[in-house]
Formats: structure tokens, C-alpha cells, sequence
């Protein structure tokens, strides 16, 4: 007897959202020196997500983020006091797909970015999420321990196109035993992919990721890509981004049209004790009616803000001022994680 071929789909960011999650910092993470300035930056986050959708709220003590966000609608929020090693939530965080139209959670192993930092109760989060019953009693759990893979590693257009990195993808300390053909098969039974776009030019300086596609390039659309080009050729990331252009500019959707390719601007360079920090524009978060964009302090804030514009005319674009998160060598998507519509 032939097995039912399942249906599975990856939705989009850009799609309707139930809610975004957050992990809090505390003072037993890498953020103890510098709590007085991110605090602030995860508050802004949350007052604009919870005045357009439902916030889930990790933390080590709820009385201690109610205190930091003062008068806001509580009844947008959902705590779970859940134990963390840091705030990355992008990438120890749930991944939400949907099989045979029924919403599933898909818990992957988070080793600390290919076991560069310690992630054991990082690891633990997505599933103390679905038994303290976080999400709608529809929703299915799957625990995927064998495979490791961080939601900020993978792009999706919602339509079974997944971009991603070699770099990070196929990094020893990840999954070792796959190589890019294997890879590809696993990311097309687990979440529905057709059409697997690879990239192997492009880096920030100061990642900690190997490369994580969130930080370079992004679906805007089915048929859009933004992405960070380098105009400076005394920049250490010209030639490689030159060449990370020229990887996408022979992309092709499933319907062999190239994609439109929209540039976003190289953040000018920030450096924190005399290292560079992994600035960039591409970590913008879509969420219900807007998109959340870190700002860095410079002029071409202004420029990125006009061209996220752009490309999402009919959501408000809203700069988020993220240089306490980059010197912890993310920002502001790498902090957050969608839940799409009917998980919650």
C-alpha cells in the first residue's frame, strides 16, 4: 500500500501572524554588562508588536519585565517564566509549518551556533513552550533532535523557495554527516520545499553564525529580494558581497523569471572594544501592519527606512535603535520569532 503524500507548507513571514516570541535577557546571560541599554531596545520591540498582534514573553521573572514595560495592554502578552542561556529567539525558537492544513511545531536542536556557547536550556525552550500549552490545543509538536538547524539559517517565500548558506548550513559542528545534496533532500521532507537557493559569497564581520541568511538577503515577496550591497571598496566586505550579487542575480523563481533584487545599504561600520560589529539592515522582522527595522545611529538609517518602504507600501515602517544588540553580534530579527495565524 502506497503511504498518503503529505502536504506540507512553510508560511512566510509576511503572511498573518498569531504572535511573536521574545526571550528576555537577565542578568546570567552575556548581557549582564550591558542591561541598562538593551532592556530598552526589547521593550520598544514589544510595545510595537503587542499594539498590532499577541506577544509570547520568555523570561527568568514576569514581575521583572512587567516593571521594565510599565502601562502597556497586558492582555496581549503571554509569560512563561522558562529557564534561558541568552535572547536569541530566532534560532532556539519554535518553526511553525502546516501539514495537511493542520498547524505544527518543529523543535530542532539548537547546539549555540555549532557549539561555540553554551545552549542547553536554549535548547529546552520550544518544548517547555508546547507543555506549558502555549499554543491552541491543535497544534502538533514534532521533535526533530537529530537535525540542527537555527531559524535565522533559512528563508522562506511561502510558496516551497527556502535560501539559505552553505557557510552555515553545511558547517561541521551543525549536521556533519550531511553534504549538500542530503541537505537539501532533509529541508525538502521536513518543510515542504521544492526549490532550494543556495549561497556561498557573503559575511558580516563580528557573526557568530557562519552566515546566517537573515543578516544578507531576504524574501520581500514570492519574486523579491532585498539585500545588503557594499559600495566601498576599501571595505572588507566589498568583494565577497560583490559576489554574493552576482550569486543572486542568477536566481530564478520556480517559474524561471529572475528575481527582482532590491539593495539595501551597507550599515556603517560600528565597533565595540575594537571589534567590528555585525551591523545590517537585512534583519528587519514583519509582523501584522509593519515592519520593525534596526537603526544604528547614521544617515543611512534614513536610506534603509526609504527603501524597506518600498518594498512594503502598505506597512509602517518602524526603525528600532539596535546598536545594543549587535554587541552581543545579532539584532533585531535574530530576537524574535513569528507564530503564524491558528497557532495560538
Amino acid at each position: 500500500m502506497k503511504q498518503k503524500t503529505r502536504n506540507i507548507r512553510f508560511p512566510a513571514e509576511l503572511e498573518l501572524q498569531s504572535a511573536v516570541m521574545i526571550t528576555w535577557p537577565h542578568r546570567r546571560t552575556d548581557w549582564q554588562p550591558v542591561m541598562k541599554e538593551v532592556i530598552p531596545c526589547f521593550v520598544s520591540i514589544a510595545r510595537e508588536i503587542i499594539r498590532r498582534e499577541k506577544l509570547i514573553i520568555v523570561c527568568s521573572s514576569t514581575a521583572e519585565v512587567k516593571s521594565a514595560l510599565g502601562k502597556v495592554d497586558y492582555g496581549q502578552i503571554l509569560f512563561r517564566e522558562i529557564p534561558s542561556n541568552d535572547t536569541w529567539a530566532r534560532d532556539h525558537g519554535p518553526v511553525s509549518i502546516f501539514i495537511d492544513d493542520r498547524p505544527v511545531i518543529l523543535d530542532f536542536t539548537f547546539n549555540g551556533w555549532g557549539l561555540k556557547f553554551p545552549a542547553d536550556q536554549d535548547n529546552q525552550i520550544t518544548r517547555r513552550l508546547y507543555i506549558t500549552r502555549t499554543f491552541n490545543p491543535e497544534v502538533s509538536y514534532h521533535p526533530l533532535y537529530a537535525t540542527i538547524l537555527e531559524g535565522g539559517s533559512i528563508e522562506n517565500d511561502g510558496q516551497s523557495t527556502i535560501m539559505t548558506t552553505s557557510q552555515c548550513l553545511l558547517s561541521p559542528n551543525r549536521n556533519e554527516y550531511l553534504n549538500m545534496d542530503t541537505s537539501e533532500d532533509h529541508l525538502k521532507a521536513l518543510l515542504g520545499a521544492k526549490q532550494i537557493l543556495w549561497l556561498h559569497y557573503g559575511y558580516l564581520e563580528g557573526d557568530d553564525t557562519d552566515c546566517h541568511i537573515d543578516t544578507l538577503a531576504r524574501f520581500c515577496d514570492p519574486e523579491t529580494i532585498a539585500y545588503v550591497r557594499c559600495t566601498d571598496r576599501k571595505d572588507e566586505h566589498f568583494s565577497e558581497l560583490l559576489e554574493m550579487e552576482k550569486e543572486l542575480q542568477q536566481f530564478r523563481t520556480p517559474q524561471g523569471k529572475p528575481y527582482r533584487l532590491v539593495p539595501l545599504p551597507m550599515a556603517k561600520a560600528v565597533y565595540h572594544k575594537g571589534e567590528r560589529l555585525p551591523a545590517t539592515y537585512a534583519n528587519f522582522l514583519i509582523i501584522n501592519g509593519a515592519i520593525l527595522m534596526p537603526t544604528y545611529g547614521s544617515n543611512l538609517d534614513a536610506t534603509a527606512k526609504t527603501t524597506l518602504q518600498e518594498l512594503f507600501p502598505d506597512r509602517e515602517v518602524i526603525g528600532i535603535n539596535c546598536l545594543p544588540l549587535i554587541k552581543q553580534h545579532g539584532s533585531l530579527h535574530c530576537v524574535t520569532m513569528q507564530i503564524p495565524a491558528g497557532f495560538l
